[in-house]
């Protein structure tokens, strides 16, 4: 029995779901894609629970905080972080385009792609919304409208909101967050439960997507899905690893605190997979309840660094691809509307896609039509964006907790340097530590 002791940590299930997932779409391309379901099931009753706890979480520290001032600083300097941030993370998918070239030798003749591919992107895109429309989108017209969207920033709008009216109704107030706490541990409990089906979602997910793309895809384009991921690692490890050591922790402590969440997002390719875990963890390495509450949610519409790297070095490499040179003044003209289209790009797989539609709209030297050159491929860089997004959306919040003074620097390095436990997860609550 002792051999199979390691199968009962969770980051071991998802790992052994993940390997089976890619043999069975090797092996049996159309039984994998047929698994869809499996990975898209596990994924819906994730974000089933993911809004009410997003809500009571926000709402209770909001609730506890009583210098609103602080609050409205923790806001500003959230944006702020999150536009330089992104911008680097533009700025180097340009930058690493121009100095690889993964499209150079390709050699496409954009008439022979398949037209209606780009173009139903491209429709998709157009029916994005201007700037006034986007910010009116994030009032929800209902409530209990915004929970059944699952529209965070508007469940964010109306947790802000409780979280206000709260603090102005004195004992009353803090009654309610007492119970909104406990809504929210009860929602925890119900993540606990779903998490236990991580491996059966990541073993349908990663099936799928072989069996749908087929592993000869990746060969194909093995240039442009290598940069990719050499250029989002380089990032996590140089440019996040910059900000951690700031903030005063390492990333690689950081990155082995947070496998499990790791794995259930590679193996699902949704960043939304493991949002309430992530806010768990956060919390128990010090960072403020209100910060973390404010900072992850906003984080998955405003701070997607690996979709930001996408978009322009896909761009580029589809310029060079179909042989379109790109003037100074055009990349410039790309960096700048990428900064505006890929706010509000969702943590979902696909999403990012659509955004890079939107910007090559913007870029008309560059042909709608060679968005086919990537339907192949998008599925396997949709994982790698997902890890993106998410490993920057846990150190923001780590960061912004610390320049916000409620970071916990003693408690941060004792769980690093503990590492994480098996209770440190609602699934693994009363299991012994890991090795333990």
């Amino acid at each position: 029995m002792t051999i199979l002791r390691p199968f009962r940590h969770l980051y071991v299930q998802v790992l052994t779901a993940v390997a089976l997932g890619v043999l069975a779409g090797a092996l049996w391309p159309a039984f994998g894609a047929s698994l869809k379901p499996l990975g898209d099931g596990f994924i819906k009753l994730i974000k089933m629970a993911v809004a009410p706890v997003i809500f009571c979480t926000v709402a209770a520290g909001i609730a506890r905080m009583r210098d609103m001032k602080a609050f409205g600083r923790l806001g500003a300097r959230t944006l702020v972080y999150f536009e330089v941030v992104s911008t680097v993370a533009l700025v180097i998918g340009l930058v690493i385009g121009n100095l690889v070239h993964p499209g150079k030798g390709f050699d496409v003749d954009p008439a022979h792609l398949d037209p209606s591919i780009g173009a139903g992107y491209a429709a998709k895109a157009a029916h994005g919304e201007g700037l006034a429309e986007h910010l009116l989108g994030l009032i929800p017209d209902a409530f209990i409208g915004a929970f059944a969207k699952g529209d965070l920033l508007q469940v964010l709008v109306i947790a802000v909101l409780t979280g206000f009216a709260c603090t102005r109704l004195g004992a009353l107030g803090e009654k309610t967050a007492d119970v909104l706490e406990q809504i929210g541990q009860l929602f925890f409990g119900i993540i606990g439960i779903v998490v236990k089906l991580a491996p059966i979602g990541a073993f349908g997910a990663m099936a799928f997507t072989v069996g749908k793309y087929g592993l000869t895809s990746l060969l194909n384009l093995g240039a442009l899905v290598g940069t990719f991921y050499a250029t989002s690692a380089a990032f996590v490890l140089v440019v996040l690893g910059a900000i951690a050591a700031v903030t005063g922790f390492s990333i690689f402590k950081f990155l082995a605190y947070i496998r499990e969440e790791l794995l259930i997002v590679l193996g699902t390719s949704s960043s939304e997979s493991a949002l309430p875990q992530l806010m768990l963890k956060l919390e128990r390495l010090g960072a403020g309840k209100a910060t973390v509450g404010l900072v992850v949610p906003t984080g998955y519409s405003f701070n997607l660094d690996g979709t930001n790297i996408y978009m322009t070095l896909a761009t580029l490499f589809l310029a060079q691809a179909t042989n379109t040179p790109l003037t100074l003044s055009q990349e410039l003209t790309l960096l700048g509307v990428a900064m505006l289209t890929s706010k509000g790009a969702s943590g979902v797989t696909g999403a990012g896609f659509v955004t890079l539609a939107a910007t090559l709209a913007v870029v008309p030297a560059v042909p709608v039509a060679a968005l086919a050159l990537l339907v192949g491929v998008d599925r396997f860089m949709s994982e790698c964006r997902a890890l993106t997004n998410f490993i920057g959306n846990g150190v923001a919040a780590l960061a912004l907790s610390r320049w916000e003074g409620d970071l916990d620097r003693g408690k941060l390095r004792a769980e690093l340097d503990r590492g994480p436990l098996w209770a440190d997860t609602p699934v693994l609550a009363g299991v012994e530590r890991d090795g333990g």
